[in-house]
């Protein structure tokens, strides 16, 4: 599969990152981020980081997003989050944060976190849709562009929340700009 051509309408898996996932999820990093992380940062995230979180959306035998999060006491922490550009807006960012919110609640998480660029419309869609609302501002938190970052929070994380979680149940925040 060539990713430069639009897939569409592909069965999308979200699984545990595999160390021979590395070359594609940097590949992703590296095409969606002005900034992407150094080289051996998701190796160890996968390999060294205990406290650390990873999963891949796979479809068609390859990889097409990838999120990292952190799980500090009862604090879940999206450290970052991708979707190849060819697959964007095809629900598979919805399904990764989803995939690790459930997974981290069980592992105990109370709350979420996470900064997003100011100007980064669709992803602060994307996590109003599970709650998060802005509690902060980052000044000049990007250093490529300079640009501010939002703190966004989604809390309490409980039994009702996961039970919302699990049912596929449409965003009971009434939020209009979900997607």
């Amino acid at each position: 599969m060539n990713l430069s051509t639009h897939q569409v309408n592909l069965i999308t898996t979200v699984r545990p990152m595999r160390v021979d996932d590395l070359p594609q999820v940097q590949a992703i990093d590296e095409i969606s981020f002005s900034n992407p992380w150094p080289k051996n940062a998701y190796r160890f995230e996968l390999l060294e980081n205990l406290n650390g979180y990873c999963w891949v959306a796979e479809a068609d035998g390859h990889i097409v997003g990838v999120i990292v999060c952190w799980l500090i006491l009862d604090e879940m922490h999206i450290a970052t989050i991708a979707v190849h550009p060819d697959h964007r807006g095809q629900g598979i960012g919805k399904k990764m944060v989803s995939t690790a919110l459930v997974a981290l609640i069980y592992h105990g998480a109370l709350l979420a976190t996470l900064e997003v660029r100011a100007g980064n419309i669709v992803a602060q869609n994307l996590y109003r849709y599970f709650g998060f609302e802005q509690v902060g501002l980052r000044k000049r938190y990007y250093k490529d562009t300079g640009e501010d970052a939002l703190l966004m929070t989604v809390e309490p994380l409980g039994s009702d929340y996961l039970a919302w979680l699990n049912s596929g149940a449409a965003n009971p925040w009434g939020s209009a700009s979900h997607p």
